[in-house]
């Protein structure tokens, strides 16, 4: 058996805490805010995905056993996980001062549509739901399932959401020939 921390559902946890330390850290870095859409419109995809991330957080059993499967699931969650937060923080760090957590138009806010932008519009986004859905692998029940799909839901919410305030702010012309090009979540989507 193995011990906890040799675990793929220790490490998982600590790839989660360390990219939310680390994430919360880089908020700093960023450009102020000059527009951001009511604040009501937000809420749906805030609550829907707040709901998904409760489901799909490890529920502890007697025995301190966060995770529900066996060491092959468990890897290849953990694997999909660290690549998702690589691939997020490829796409943070391209995004640079632009960067937000919610919606909103930064100070010489532009369509960046290289790096990681050039695979998907919103690769931040691709990269976690990466990560949610290799965390509901590796857990393997209903619950964390559930919450993926609802994480994905609300991050699906929040795209369309980010796409019709930046076309509004940046204008049509700007935003609608990079989404035509450029696949929404999925690389190589149409």
């Amino acid at each position: 058996m193995l011990s906890h921390a040799s675990s793929p559902g220790f490490w998982i946890a600590a790839v989660w805490i360390a990219w939310a330390v680390s994430w919360t850290l880089a908020g700093f870095w960023a450009d102020r805010t000059t527009a951001r859409p009511p604040s009501r419109r937000e809420l749906p995809y805030r609550l829907i995905t707040l709901a998904g991330v409760i489901l799909l957080m490890p529920i502890s059993d007697g025995d301190h056993q966060a995770w529900r499967t066996g060491v092959a699931a468990g890897s290849i969650g953990l694997a999909m996980v660290v690549a998702g937060v690589i691939f997020a923080w490829w796409a943070r760090i391209h995004l640079g001062r632009l960067w937000s957590g919610n919606v909103t138009r930064k100070a010489e806010h532009r369509v960046v549509d290289t790096g990681p932008y050039r695979l998907v519009r919103h690769p931040i986004y691709t990269g976690l739901l990466t990560s949610v859905i290799g965390t509901a692998v590796a857990r393997g029940d209903g619950l964390g399932f559930a919450g993926a799909a609802l994480i994905i839901l609300g991050t699906y919410i929040k795209a369309r959401l980010e796409e019709s305030f930046l076309r509004q702010q940046l204008g049509a012309d700007a935003y609608d020939g990079y989404a035509a090009k450029t696949p929404m979540l999925v690389p190589g989507a149409r």
